[in-house]
């Protein structure tokens, strides 16, 4: 299963011991690492995003879930996200995008204090004792969520509310008298631009998280060649986990609405 793992450490030093912790449970092959960084918040509460070590299948984090991740986290989270994410649309925005809940990231932005660093990576994991037990010998506190396809989810609903809207409206414009009309065309005409950006930015975000998914999976093979025995039967599963949940949250996101095509 895929999740987005964070771990809090007292210090730098020890949060690169946890990151290579990390790693070298994915080369046992316990965890699979699709994208990992180590992160300390400065006295004055600002975060700083240190270079990842490892070779992991994501480099770079602009547009990623790890990416909306460290963003939330350096931004206003001490308000606590489930009483704020009502009234902050961009980070209702970036928590869909991350895949994670309000509740996990009140819970991680309340232990990471300043002067603390931690881990965050995105991993592929079946069980949870290998990492907790790593990581807790090298006095981590270990914070984890399963990913989740909301995000997509919430876009195929926003789509079918605004072409529902557009439909109403043309039922109404087709009965209403000619200055009505004039004001209903102008609304809209609003509202198809509307349509048509989120039409862009779901194209957009369907390729990169296929772009994502494939770079997974690819590493993962990757490593599977290269395996023997259990090890490489479970990196097989691992891959196959990976296709599954990616298959899922686009049958997912068609039920909740989303056309296949263009309008």
């Amino acid at each position: 299963m895929e999740k987005m793992l964070v771990v809090i450490f007292d210090d730098e030093k020890k949060a690169y011991e946890g990151s290579r912790a990390l790693y070298q449970l994915d080369l046992e092959g316990n965890i699979s690492i699709h994208a990992e960084s180590v992160i300390s918040k400065n006295t004055d509460g600002k975060l700083t995003v240190k270079e990842a070590d490892g070779d992991f299948p994501i480099r770079t984090f602009a547009g990623t879930a790890l990416g909306s991740l460290l963003g939330l986290l350096g931004g206003p989270i001490g308000l606590g996200i489930g009483a704020a994410a009502g009234g902050f649309a961009g980070i209702v925005g970036d928590i869909r995008a991350a895949g994670v809940d309000g509740e996990f990231l009140d819970d991680v932005s309340k232990a990471l204090k300043p002067g603390k660093s931690a881990v965050i990576a995105d991993v592929s994991e079946e069980w949870v004792t290998p990492v907790d037990t790593r990581m807790e010998s090298l006095g981590g506190v270990v914070y984890r969520t399963a990913r989740s396809g909301v995000e997509h989810e919430q876009i195929a609903r926003e789509e079918a509310t605004t072409r529902a809207e557009i439909a109403g409206l043309k039922a109404e414009h087709a009965k209403a008298q000619a200055e009505r009309k004039k004001r209903m065309q102008s609304r809209i005409e609003q509202l198809e631009a509307k349509l048509e950006a989120k039409l862009r930015r779901q194209q957009q975000q369907r390729e990169e998280l296929k772009r994502e998914m494939d770079a997974k999976v690819q590493a993962v093979q990757h490593r599977a060649a290269k395996a023997e025995g259990d090890a490489k039967v479970a990196l097989e599963a691992r891959a196959s986990e990976l296709r599954r949940e990616y298959e899922l949250g686009k049958a997912k996101q068609a039920a909740a609405g989303a056309p296949s095509g263009r309008h």
